[in-house]
């Protein structure tokens, strides 16, 4: 009896874990007016855990016309736990942008883009 189990319990335990999955909100700008949207999932553990997904950024600002501005890409992200930093790189349509952030109540920090001047950028990770 132990033979058929023992196998059974074996592949359990070596199956990989599920990937962690974290909503990110974040808002952009001086006056917070891009809205960043994300669902990403982890792509590699330890002490540096690597995540990635699709990105939403939205204009939500007041002088809007039309709607608001949507563009779409990928978020990539490093986390530290030990040093409280993110490192992330947004893939936009005809552009790649780059953040580095730390923690407090939310990270904070900037993101730059090429040819542009660099803007604010918190975010929350959930």
């Amino acid at each position: 009896m132990r033979a058929v189990f023992l196998p059974i319990v074996l592949g359990i335990l070596a199956s990989p874990a599920s990937a962690q999955s974290l909503q990110v909100v974040g808002y952009s700008g001086y006056l917070g007016e891009w809205e960043l949207t994300a669902t990403v999932t982890e792509t590699a553990s330890g002490p540096i855990k690597e995540y990635s997904g699709p990105l939403t950024m939205k204009h939500i600002g007041v002088c809007t016309q039309d709607g608001p501005e949507e563009k779409t890409g990928e978020m990539r992200f490093q986390v530290s736990a030990s040093s409280s930093q993110l490192n992330a790189t947004f893939s936009l349509p005809g552009v790649e942008c780059t953040y580095s952030g730390r923690l407090s109540d939310s990270y904070t920090g900037t993101m730059k883009c090429p040819d542009r001047q660099a803007v604010p950028l918190k975010l929350w990770l959930r």
